[in-house]
């Protein structure tokens, strides 16, 4: 796997050339041809997403430390999960201020090796060196703006440290929202919950709560929803506290759909991007906010208020008794329902 100086020099200068995976076996990485226009087209930046003829370029970790590139300015969108954050951040997406960047596989495989009992310190390494290829610009003066899968929200804390300068925006549904959600994806959303419950145990998210074993295993589907959401909004009140407002604000869904341009507004701000006025109702008007993130067809706002409406009305009796027990167990645990550090 020795770099010729081509590879090297094409990995530290192509923009293109974007940080895919890490592997600790081999301490190497895999960086990957995505041009901006395959951005725009792939949901997520996952293999399944992407397209499968890629130019693959691997090196080991060791080398690549040789030519890493000038950093840009990198922020981030922390979320979890249902909550509008693919369409946030296919919003910036703006050539020559920032790009956005959905859900980069190299932050879940250090997710994985930390859960398979890796060294804490030589992650912290690699994590931070990743995120510095992560930040390669597509021009001179563009930030990134990274929003990672919510499982490496367990890695947030760490990652802010990491990069002083970087601001968050804490993007959440409110908890009936994301129950409905759940619920109105049937079996698939009830699998998807319990996986990223036995993620949060693993991550130590959990265990705050007192839960035996015998405990979980008899909670409802959308019980162990409540419970992830909670753990989530904890840690993401911790974030809060930790990096105070002026570099983290939190922003539920709704509030985004309902002011999507005071949302832009904040985030620009926030972020210290240089967008005038008319480039914020531009955003606001285009494509990622009239487009669905996931599907190619017409959606906005009345759309997903649609959706939720028949969720909620075919699930109402079980979300409604699952939020309330969830209200009650935010209480004990001294979990807020309603984040501080609002962006609007």
């Amino acid at each position: 796997m020795d770099a010729t100086n081509d590879h090297l020099n094409r990995v530290a200068k192509d923009p293109n050339l974007l940080l895919h995976r890490y592997d600790e076996t081999h301490d190497s990485y895999q960086f990957l041809n995505v041009d901006r226009q395959v951005h725009r087209q792939c949901t997520f930046l996952t293999d399944e997403h992407l397209p499968k003829d890629l130019e693959k370029i691997a090196l080991r970790r060791s080398e690549a430390l040789r030519v890493l590139p000038k950093p840009a300015r990198m922020h981030f969108i922390f979320h979890s999960a249902y909550c509008c954050s693919t369409m946030l951040a296919r919003a910036f997406d703006i050539k020559g201020v920032s790009m956005g960047f959905k859900e980069p596989v190299v932050l879940n495989d250090m997710v994985g090796w930390k859960r398979r009992g890796g060294e804490p310190r030589k992650i912290a390494e690699v994590l931070d060196q990743s995120m510095h290829w992560l930040s390669k610009p597509f021009s001179s003066g563009e930030a990134i703006i990274i929003k990672p899968s919510n499982i490496v929200n367990t890695l947030a804390l760490a990652m802010l440290a990491m990069r002083p300068d970087a601001k968050a925006v804490l993007l959440h549904a409110p908890l009936k929202d994301y129950l409905g959600s759940i619920a109105k994806k049937d079996l698939w959303g009830r699998l998807w919950v319990r996986k990223l419950f036995v993620g949060q145990i693993q991550d130590q998210m959990i265990a705050p709560f007192g839960m035996t074993g015998d405990d979980m295993l008899q909670l409802s589907d959308l019980q162990v929803a409540a419970v992830g959401w909670l753990a989530q909004h904890a840690l993401f009140s911790a974030l809060i506290q930790k990096y105070g407002s002026q570099r983290v604000r939190s922003l539920n869904s709704k509030t985004f759909l309902s002011h999507q341009y005071e949302t832009m507004q904040g985030l620009i701000d926030l972020f210290q991007l240089n967008v005038d006025q008319t480039g914020v109702r531009d955003i606001v008007e285009g494509p990622a906010f009239k487009r669905h993130s996931k599907i190619d067809v017409a959606f906005d706002s009345a759309s997903r208020e649609k959706e939720h409406a028949d969720a909620a009305s075919l699930h109402a009796d079980e979300i409604e008794k699952v939020s309330e027990w969830a209200r009650v167990m935010g209480e004990r645990m001294n979990i807020p329902m309603t984040l501080e550090a609002s962006l609007i």
